[in-house]
């Protein structure tokens, strides 16, 4: 019901926002400008879901080889003494346990292509275990908080425009990225895991959380002494390699069960096509109402009142000019990546505010755009408080950003 009420109130408030503009100021092209928004990211959505169709065709193709060349469930066998405790609806060594384990990899590794048609298919195995299903169960709402909070250890796509845009060191904001983000995702589980009472002291979780600080400690201290550009291309090949490799797996794995390979990719590639024209409604839904939002001025006005408040409480207004950022990331990461571009274009790449554009770009996912694509392949409407607690993480993963660049910036 949450995503509803805040579809309606896309809307409403544009609507609003739009009349107040036309009756003070005269300008009544501002509903032209909300009528084309709706056609553009109408259309927008359908392109996107039609982009999709082939990465899922191919990803859901070759974890149906994966799945009966047993490969799935080595995975969920590795994964399932962490899974077992966050997702304890789960049967144990169920295949869907292997389908996450490869979907948080894909997403630390910044494998986003790989990472979606994956987590796409985990939306569907958990709906089959789902006793009500135009409800989000417990351990959907646990696998959305993770994924909406965007987990990432090589933000591959922000130091790329980065260098783009001539900051002297592109690759001088990965520290402040990587820690911003471990902050939204460890909020984004804690919540969750309070909600649905799941202990999280047990020595099962905190073995594991501990080896990630470990992990992340070891790759900062890597950044602050190895040329980081340079650790960062290292890093980006590993993955690919790494991804590579795991395609080679299912298929020799595929080879050793003697299945047909070729028939089990074509039966995974099915539902993938079928998958893709699923979302398509959904998609486009949220799209057209964030696009509304945008053109009305109403983003403007939430934005000059921000900057208001924190001039008016005698605090430092720097980072305020990356809000547009932050106010659009949960929103559209194409918006985000455009406001984050404008602000290293406006106020230059290597200042505060270009920098803190950067960080929040590569803290958080985009909370709207993963409801709306993860529930809608599965058509699950009532997404119960997965939403707000993803807000949550992703103002945790914001403030975080912020303190983190005054911090390694300021």
């Amino acid at each position: 019901m949450a995503l509803n009420y805040i579809w309606i109130g896309f809307f409403l408030v544009a609507f609003a926002v739009a009349a107040v503009r036309a009756v003070v100021t005269g300008d009544a092209q501002v509903f032209s400008d909300i009528v084309n928004a709706t056609f553009s990211s109408a259309r927008t959505g359908f392109e996107i879901s039609i982009g999709l169709t082939g990465i899922l065709a191919l990803w859901l193709g070759l974890m149906r080889i994966g799945e009966r060349g047993g490969v799935v469930s080595a995975f969920a066998r590795l994964g399932a003494p962490v899974f077992g405790r966050l997702f304890p609806g789960v049967p144990k060594d169920h295949p869907v346990v292997g389908s996450m384990f490869m979907n948080f990899s894909a997403n630390l590794l910044g494998l986003d292509n790989a990472a979606t048609p994956i987590g796409l298919n985990v939306m569907k195995e958990l709906q089959q275990l789902n006793p009500r299903k135009d409800t989000a169960s417990d351990a959907m709402i646990m696998f959305l908080a993770i994924n909406a909070s965007g987990l990432t250890l090589i933000p591959i796509t922000v130091l790329m425009y980065r260098a783009q845009l001539g900051a002297a060191n592109p690759a001088d904001v990965f520290i402040p990225i990587l820690l911003a983000t471990l902050v939204s995702t460890l909020v984004a589980v804690t919540l969750v895991a309070l909600r649905q009472r799941i202990r999280l002291w047990d020595k099962a979780l905190m073995i594991p959380l501990a080896a990630v600080l470990a992990f992340v400690g070891g790759v900062v201290a890597l950044f602050r002494t190895a040329d980081r550009e340079v650790v960062a291309g290292y890093a980006t090949t590993a993955a690919n390699i790494l991804l590579l490799g795991v395609i080679c797996l299912f298929l020799v794995a595929g080879l050793r069960k003697r299945i047909n390979v070729f028939e089990a990719f074509i039966d995974g590639a099915k539902e993938g096509f079928k998958t893709a024209v699923t979302i398509i409604p959904y998609l486009v839904a949220i799209l057209v109402g964030i696009a509304v939002f945008r053109a009305s001025g109403a983003m403007d006005f939430i934005i000059d009142g921000i900057k208001y408040t924190v001039a008016l409480c005698g605090m430092d207004t720097q980072w305020v000019g990356a809000l547009p950022t932050m106010l659009m990331k949960p929103l559209s990461g194409s918006g985000a990546r455009g406001m984050m571009i404008d602000a290293m274009t406006h106020d230059g790449p290597d200042s505060l505010v270009g920098r803190l554009s950067c960080i929040v770009q590569g803290t958080t996912d985009t909370t709207f755009y993963v409801m709306a694509l993860y529930f809608g392949s599965v058509a699950v409407k009532n997404i119960r408080y997965s939403l707000s607690y993803s807000l949550l993480a992703d103002l945790a993963g914001m403030v975080a950003a912020v303190l983190l660049v005054y911090l390694f910036f300021g």
